[in-house]
């Protein structure tokens, strides 16, 4: 017989977790393993919330595996560190993200793209090495292998930072993978939510011209006095789009509803690339010819290895970027899982662990 959640491992730990599909999440009691060699244990003092939390409580994926504790952005200061740590002491400001395993032995892994190992383990509802489900970051502590915890240098505040570990490395590996970093190029994201904004962030940052592709015109003022965007397109405008056509080197699109790709392959420029970071469940339509007639490219991509994710973390502390949140008690996390799912929130809701998470009887 399976022990229980609680039994499973000596250290014990508390958090929320949701037992069913209906998503509903509550006070929870489980395990977390002891600190081994190798091994940074941490206590969590802030924890994003991601769009994939909410898919996967109320398993719209159909892989969730009950009780699950969500949470993929988190970060805290470390507690513990095992024998032989090297990277880590005690007092660090820390971050774990969407990964906290991999086989370490195959192609992707040797070239730090651990985030493409068959192999991978995510940060919750997965198995673990051990056979035991992982637990995120809807909790108290987190242990996590030293490979897969990041360093959150003094100057980036936690709160902000967090949401860096998913919705901040899935927009930046694609600029830097598919060369749309370079500065003066043209860049246009698609859909201004936790990702898209980050995209907005970055690329600034990078140097680059912005211009927003949103259904939302009142989205404008936002995107461009806020965020620094040089340019906002209403998409279904059709003669906005129109006089956009051919002017962008590069496309970065966030958004997982069902939506049409080629006004979007019309703005790119002969080799221009479409790149996808959302995920929309079901097939999109994509016709050759315009690809064919411009030697434009659509590809994908999936948040990014460790090395990278170091560096993202890194120029995001050097850039002063973090996200822009609303800080919220542990109690109200259904509350901002209804609200997400009606995207209503700028951008991204971050979970206040340290000063709510209350142990319970």
């Amino acid at each position: 017989m399976a022990m229980s959640s609680e039994n499973e491992h000596p250290v014990k730990a508390f958090g929320w977790a949701a037992r069913d599909s209906s998503g509903h999440l509550s006070p929870f009691k489980f395990a977390r393993r002891a600190t081994g060699e190798k091994d940074v244990t941490f206590k969590v003092l802030y924890c994003g919330i991601c769009h994939s939390d909410l898919h996967n409580v109320k398993n719209e994926w159909g892989k969730t595996s009950y009780p699950v504790v969500p949470g993929h952005e988190i970060v805290g200061i470390v507690t513990e560190v095992g024998t032989k740590v090297t990277k880590f002491k005690v007092g660090n400001k820390v971050g774990v993200g969407c990964m906290v395993g991999s086989c370490r032995s195959c192609a992707n892994c040797k070239d730090d793209l651990e985030n493409y190992c068959p192999k991978m383990i995510l940060s919750y509802g997965a198995k673990d090495y051990d056979g035991t489900i992982t637990y995120g970051g809807y909790s108290d502590i987190m242990v996590s292998d030293e490979h897969f915890v990041i360093k959150i240098p003094d100057n980036l505040p936690l709160d902000g930072g967090a949401p860096l570990l998913c919705a901040g490395i899935t927009v930046y590996s694609p600029l830097k993978y598919y060369a749309l970093d370079k500065a003066g190029t043209h860049l246009g994201v698609v859909g201004l939510g936790g990702l898209g904004h980050m995209a907005v962030k970055f690329a600034k940052a990078m140097g680059l011209k912005v211009t927003v592709i949103s259904t939302s015109p009142n989205k404008k003022k936002e995107a461009v006095d806020h965020l620094g965007a040089d340019g906002f397109l209403v998409s279904r405008n059709i003669e906005e789009m129109q006089s956009a056509m051919g002017t962008m080197d590069g496309i970065i699109d966030t958004v997982s509803a069902v939506h049409a790709l080629m006004p979007l392959i019309g703005l790119l420029k002969s080799n221009g690339k479409l790149v996808m970071v959302g995920a929309p469940a079901k097939p999109l339509e994509l016709l050759a010819m315009p690809l064919l007639m411009g030697r434009k490219i659509v590809g994908g991509s999936c948040i990014g290895g460790i090395k990278e994710t170091q560096d993202m973390i890194d120029f995001a502390a050097k850039h002063n970027i973090v996200a822009d949140i609303e800080v919220i008690p542990m109690d109200y996390v259904n509350t901002a899982m209804e609200r997400l799912l009606k995207a209503d929130v700028k951008y991204r809701f971050v979970i206040d662990i340290a000063n709510s998470l209350k142990p319970f009887q």
